[in-house]
């Protein structure tokens, strides 16, 4: 399935028409970066210009010929060439490489480069890229993706998508098996694809075992493996709910700022992600503990914390998208007081409340924390995103819809 990056990139990052820069592209490991490079390199027939990090023969013709690869295709081909680096982060002096390449050879190259982890954080020294390169973010699969919809940033804005939720349709048979089958296995191309149980756990153990043995350790020198593995466990154990890191410290045994450290690894390496609560003017509302969320839903057993975890992570997958492309950006955030009145989530539009959103498996009844928080902040529109609903509905001036529809109606 074509991933909406895909034509974003091929139409616009790359257009002729725009001013010329890298593409980078950072997202969890397995989520289709790699997939999504090649099949831009096959468009331009320039697939002999993929290199990977991890491919020991490229290393040595880093070594030998640093830009040797690119220099032989450009002196037999006319055409512009694409050239891609998969996971170049892990050469040490990999900004100043890039750095290199892009000063002496951008003007008639396109280049993307791409990583599983966020970019910025394994390098302090070296020369900057500033001005050399724009970030894009690739997420697990969405229900928009799968049933083909696209999005052009400069007509679906998010202003225009917010104000056509009062019109979703009912979802159709492909958009609810889409959903069905993201809620069950998650949204990471080789367990959604398959759709076998025995995979998925197979697939997961395996991308957990990558993730603090081999990521973990190979690119933060931790050595207590053990004990993020206990760690890991813990959190997902978590999801959906307040994330503190002192109570989180006691169950480990460890030091406060090992927890923290190691809190901020697995979120830049995309294992997880904290949304903070939304403060503003709300009198006697939580301002520091965040709530914690999955990349991979699947792993989380309840099924209402992992339908409330879908539901975040498309809801970041949108802000990020507003951000990456320029659009008004949409912040994320939940509400809490100190009586413990909550709204799962409220989407702010350039920082501006927009929309409450609750989400429930079944319940199709509003709670009264929609409505108190609705008017506290200036009578925004709430919603109720629900899992088992066919038909979208109206109660007490709050919008009931179907989690496939709702999911089918945002990047």
């Amino acid at each position: 399935m074509k991933r909406l990056l895909e034509d974003l990139l091929d139409l616009e990052h790359f257009s002729v028409s725009r001013k010329n820069k890298m593409a980078f592209v950072a997202g969890p490991r397995q989520c289709g970066k790699t997939t999504l490079a090649q099949a831009l390199q096959k468009k331009r027939g320039t697939a002999e210009l993929y290199r990977n990090w991890d491919d020991l023969s490229f290393r040595a013709e880093l070594a030998k010929n640093p830009y040797g690869f690119i220099d032989a295709y450009r002196t037999i081909r006319k055409r512009k060439p694409l050239a891609v680096l998969d996971e170049i982060h892990k050469f040490p002096r990999w900004k100043t490489y890039l750095k290199g390449l892009w000063d002496t050879r951008g003007e008639g190259t396109d280049i993307l480069v791409t990583g599983s982890g966020r970019m910025d954080i394994y390098q302090k020294g070296g020369d900057s890229l500033l001005g050399r390169y724009h970030q894009y973010r690739l997420h697990p699969l969405s229900v928009s993706e799968i049933v083909g919809k696209r999005f052009d940033p400069e007509t679906h804005s998010p202003e225009s998508i917010l104000q056509s939720f009062a019109k979703n349709p009912a979802p159709n048979s492909q958009t609810r098996e889409a959903f069905d089958g993201l809620l069950l296995f998650g949204g990471f191309p080789e367990p959604f694809i398959d759709q076998s149980p025995r995979k998925h756990r197979l697939w997961v153990r395996e991308r957990r075992e990558r993730l603090t043995r081999e990521d973990l350790r190979d690119l933060t020198r931790i050595q207590m493996i053990s004990s993020i593995e206990q760690m890991v466990e813990l959190l997902i154990l978590r999801v959906g709910s307040l994330l503190s890191l002192n109570n989180l410290r006691e169950d480990l045994g460890v030091a406060l700022d090992s927890t923290r450290l190691w809190m901020e690894q697995l979120e830049r390496l995309y294992f997880c992600y904290r949304i903070r609560p939304y403060a503003g003017k709300l009198a006697r509302s939580l301002r520091r503990e965040p709530k914690l969320y999955l990349y991979d839903w699947s792993e989380v057993k309840d099924e209402g914390a992992r339908f409330e975890n879908l539901i975040a992570s498309a809801l970041l997958r949108w802000s990020h998208f507003t951000e990456d492309w320029g659009q008004t950006p949409l912040g994320l955030h939940f509400i809490r007081d100190k009586e413990k009145r909550e709204v799962d989530f409220l989407l702010t539009l350039d920082k501006k409340p927009a929309l409450l959103i609750e989400a429930k498996v079944a319940d199709l009844n509003p709670s009264p924390q929609l409505r108190y928080f609705s008017e506290k902040l200036g009578n925004i529109p709430r919603m109720v995103v629900v899992a088992r609903l066919n038909e979208p509905g109206i109660s007490n001036g709050t919008l009931i819809v179907p989690a496939a529809s709702f999911l089918a109606a945002i990047p």
